[in-house]
């Protein structure tokens, strides 16, 4: 392996030594930089510098993690995806062990205004926002106001009889047998939270709750009306007292196109191949807990350390939403779906993700959670694949070799 040593050595008024050693594997392209400060050359010796330097070069593996890939690799990758899907603007942030190892933002935030997208721009989630309401769901578990055994029936009292079989875990797993949004669903109507329950209580069961998978919008929809049903509160309430407020995640909050919103992203659609702006929906179904939030890759970044921590929930708790539910036969879910997470292995790594798609915005989610490397890619595109970026991101951190950055 082709290796080099610089070292570079300034003085300051008071004959300090300061030296930065560089260690470059030329192989990987990487480099691995190290300071010392405040090395008095007659105390410490050159033969020790040396000595540190040959059993530096010795255990060079980069650093102790696989090494970072060269910027202008992932940038050269992101903008020709973001060329060849036709996406206006994208944020992208990896993360190792809660720390930030790139945020960095490309293309437009708003493209009539030509606003680039940086770090600090909001996008909308779409389901990405699922593992919030999950998260907050949890918390009530741990706080003793719900099981996740009850049938939902408990706590809301007049639903339907069919709903009495219908447990709070199959909620969360998509195992219930709730649906999707009816297809005469008015997107441009302004509903109470008793008119949505109303129409989610209106749509027969799909199947026995607890024996298959069916992924379902309106099943998360029903638990954020069950969070305020048992605290009194409307859930992004909930969310912002319990979650975004203690984690200081100060752009996430719940959609209002009213609101001043700092840094927000204008969402797109194509069109016959020609951009256009996302469609309107009513403010009221801008703010279900099926994934209705605005964040940005900085707070999604705090959001990430903490699930290193206990400072929400018990790791006991995570586990069982990053583990695959299992239906009333025993087996796994056909969807390999946790709660608010998809478990699945990708070329020999256990990933947890999950994606989103709303009002003219893609997301996505990543977690390696043996390799504590997390990669997210947020898009004003509706359709963009952004599932496929941060693959193809993972993969450049990871050193898999599975992609190079000219594949698509």
């Amino acid at each position: 392996m082709d290796q080099c040593i610089q070292t570079k050595r300034s003085h300051d008024a008071a004959t300090v030594n300061r030296w930065t050693i560089e260690v470059f594997i030329s192989s990987s392209r990487e480099a691995c930089v190290l300071e010392f400060r405040n090395l008095y050359l007659g105390q410490l010796g050159m033969k020790v510098v040396h000595s540190f330097l040959i059993a530096l070069i010795l255990a060079s593996s980069g650093c102790g993690q696989t090494p970072a890939p060269q910027p202008d690799r992932v940038d050269d990758f992101v903008q020709g995806e973001m060329q060849r899907q036709h996406i206006p603007g994208l944020s992208l942030l990896v993360a190792r062990d809660g720390k930030v190892l790139l945020a960095k933002g490309y293309g437009f935030a708003n493209v009539e205004l030509q606003v680039p997208v940086k770090p600090e721009t909001v996008f909308q989630s779409g389901s990405v926002g699922k593992q919030f309401t999950a998260t907050a769901v949890m918390m009530l578990v741990e706080d003793g106001k719900i099981k996740l055994d009850d049938p939902i029936t408990h706590y809301l009292t007049d639903a339907p009889a069919t709903w009495k079989q219908v447990t709070i875990r199959e909620l969360l797993s998509h195992t219930a047998g709730f649906g999707d949004y009816p297809k005469k669903f008015n997107f441009r109507k302004d509903y109470t939270e008793a008119d949505e329950l109303r129409i989610v209580e209106g749509i027969p069961l799909a199947f026995t709750p607890g024996t298959k998978w069916r992924y379902s919008n309106l099943g998360y929809v029903t638990l954020g009306i069950l969070i305020h049903k048992v605290t009194g509160g409307f859930y992004s309430d909930f969310l912002q007292k319990r979650i975004f407020g203690p984690l200081g995640m100060t752009s996430t909050s719940s959609i209002s196109e009213a609101d001043i919103i700092p840094n927000r992203a204008a969402g797109y659609r194509l069109l016959k191949e020609q951009l256009k702006n996302q469609e309107w929906v009513s403010p009221t179904v801008n703010t279900t807990a099926d994934g209705s939030l605005y964040f940005s890759i900085l707070d999604l970044a705090k959001w990430d350390a903490a699930l290193y921590t206990e400072k929400l929930i018990k790791q006991s708790s995570f586990e069982q939403m990053w583990t695959v539910s299992r239906l009333t036969n025993g087996q796994s879910n056909s969807g390999h779906y946790g709660f608010a997470w998809f478990i699945q292995a990708k070329r020999g790594h256990r990933v947890l993700d999950h994606g989103g798609a709303w009002q003219g915005f893609e997301t996505h989610i990543s977690r390696y959670i043996d390799d504590k490397l997390t990669v997210v890619v947020l898009s004003n595109l509706a359709d963009a694949d952004t599932g496929i970026v941060a693959d193809h991101i993972a993969d450049f951190y990871l050193n898999t070799g599975a992609h190079s950055a000219s594949e698509p």
